[in-house]
């Protein structure tokens, strides 16, 4: 076999596209592995084709392969490892997603099933239907942060995995610390053995911390706009996502859904169009913010008075990323203290200007980016388990 996330990961390597690193090696390696047994497998309650009856095809198997739990401190490869991953399976019912994004619609097809009433279990007609339609299951960013998610996590990944899924996480905290200190963690503890059971952890924890380094090495602020400033963000974006391919995805907020045009690893890209010169709102800017640890941002205007309606949306946002720990690298028309210098709203500006210009800085750049910050976690509303 020369097909596989460890043959991406050395071959990227051989070019100089990343540098060796014996700790991302011998995850690719397990990730070797598991690549290899999930292209043998096939769920039982997956649909059966002639190739399948024929012997042609995956076995059907009611024991799916032990999926994967990689966690450790940011910057080291985690999601670009499992980009690898995901891009070699040659599987059709796959999907990458987002921790956050999944459990919100878990949480919105079990509000669909309650309304129509009579269904004694809706997690396991959840579950079913999830395996049914994607059985290998990508999560970038596991994280419970909330006791909404943390009451059904146990049951839904019993039935996702007895189903016949193949689970394969990143996450920046170790199973024992998931959900740590919060309300009724003593339930939540019987999920934490059922994970370090049926899925293999292994911690990713070299001492470079790679997406600090680029971006420490990288100028965050271009400006003028033109071809060389789209062309470094090009490269940091490219640098950052190490060469993966981008895709679209959809946030969905509040019931209506935020198109993201590029993002692979963490990374999100856009246009300052994209974003403040469409009605977008501070839960918009929030669901990107929890998202992407990193947001790529271009072609941010000079804003005269008349254009007051972007420059207080280019606020909200950057208040959003700053206080999620997002890291920014952008293309603007002029330097950030020119930007809206005049006009209603100028004066609350100057805190986007004081946020752009630390968000540059080393201790910014060093700062762990945060899925949920202490103040709404303090607001959460307590959940029930049924």
């Amino acid at each position: 076999m020369t097909d596989g996330p460890l043959f991406s990961y050395r071959a990227k390597c051989r070019c100089s596209s990343l540098r060796s690193d014996p700790f991302q090696g011998s995850a690719a390696e397990k990730l070797q592995k598991l690549h290899q047994e999930v292209c043998n497998h096939r769920p039982a309650s997956a649909s059966v084709g002639w190739r399948e009856r024929l012997g042609f095809s995956r076995r059907l198997c009611e024991t799916a392969p032990q999926g994967l739990y990689l966690f450790g401190p940011v910057g080291r490869g985690k999601s670009m490892l499992m980009d690898m991953f995901y891009d070699t399976v040659p599987v059709v019912e796959k999907r990458r997603v987002h921790f956050h994004e999944f459990m919100l619609e878990v949480h919105a097809a079990l509000h669909e099933i309650r309304g129509q009433g009579g269904a004694r279990d809706p997690l396991s007609i959840v579950s079913a239907d999830i395996v049914a339609r994607t059985w290998l299951l990508c999560f970038d960013e596991f994280q419970v942060e909330n006791i909404a998610d943390a009451m059904i996590l146990g049951r839904l990944f019993q039935g996702l995995i007895k189903a016949g899924a193949v689970i394969v996480a990143t996450s920046n905290t170790r199973p024992a610390d998931l959900y740590k200190d919060n309300l009724q963690h003593d339930r939540f503890a019987p999920f934490i053995e059922f994970l370090c059971e049926r899925l293999d952890i292994l911690e990713l924890a070299g001492p470079v911390d790679y997406r600090r380094e680029n971006l420490r090495a990288m100028r965050l602020y271009h400006t003028p706009l033109g071809r060389d400033s789209e062309a470094a963000l090009d490269d940091a974006f490219n640098r950052l996502t190490a060469g993966a391919t981008p895709m679209t995805e959809r946030l969905l907020v509040q019931g209506r859904t935020v198109e993201v045009p590029f993002t692979a690893s963490g990374v999100a890209r856009f246009t300052f169009a994209n974003l403040c010169g469409t009605p977008l709102g501070a839960a918009d800017y929030l669901a990107i913010a929890k998202r992407f640890h990193t947001v790529i941002l271009s072609n941010i205007p000079y804003l005269p008075p008349t254009r007051r309606n972007e420059s207080k949306r280019f606020l909200i946002l950057i208040d959003a990323l700053f206080e999620h720990n997002v890291n920014l690298v952008c293309s603007a028309a002029v330097e950030a203290d020119a930007l809206y210098p005049e006009g209603d709203g100028a004066a609350a500006f100057q805190r986007a200007v004081s946020r752009l210009l630390e968000m540059q800085g080393d201790a910014y750049i060093g700062m762990g980016h945060l899925v949920t910050t202490e103040s709404e976690r303090a607001t959460e509303p307590v959940a029930s388990a049924h």
